[in-house]
């Protein structure tokens, strides 16, 4: 079994509902769920989410960019292993209801988000 598995892609948009018209009219992707803050679209075995952006900020500003999130089998040993590579991690370890969440900065700046569920 591989250690990490592709999740999903997340996009920040000012209007979640409009983003997700032009996805699925546009690009012929299933919408899963859809409202005013978030929705889940699927096209084939790709999962695009969209999160409305905070009000003072600008989607395109620097540093706000797709997030790319991964399921991990263990979360304390895929952050290691990132960091010995020289990632950084962003913030602490989240231990929620439905699992573990972290996120880690690459080299360049692009974050990851890593997922453990429960």
């Amino acid at each position: 079994m591989a250690t990490a598995s592709f999740r999903w892609i997340l996009q920040l948009h000012k209007d979640v509902p409009k983003a997700a018209r032009f996805y699925a009219q546009g690009l012929d992707f299933s919408v899963n769920v859809v409202t005013l803050r978030w929705a889940e679209l699927q096209s084939g075995p790709l999962k695009l989410a969209l999160m409305q952006s905070p009000s003072d900020h600008v989607v395109n500003e620097k540093g706000y960019s797709s997030l790319l999130s991964f399921t991990v089998t263990d979360i304390n040993t895929s952050i290691s292993k990132l960091m010995e590579l020289g990632a950084e991690l962003d913030g602490s370890i989240k231990y929620e209801v439905h699992g573990k969440v972290a996120s880690v900065r690459c080299l360049d700046g692009h974050v990851l988000g890593l997922y453990e569920p429960s």
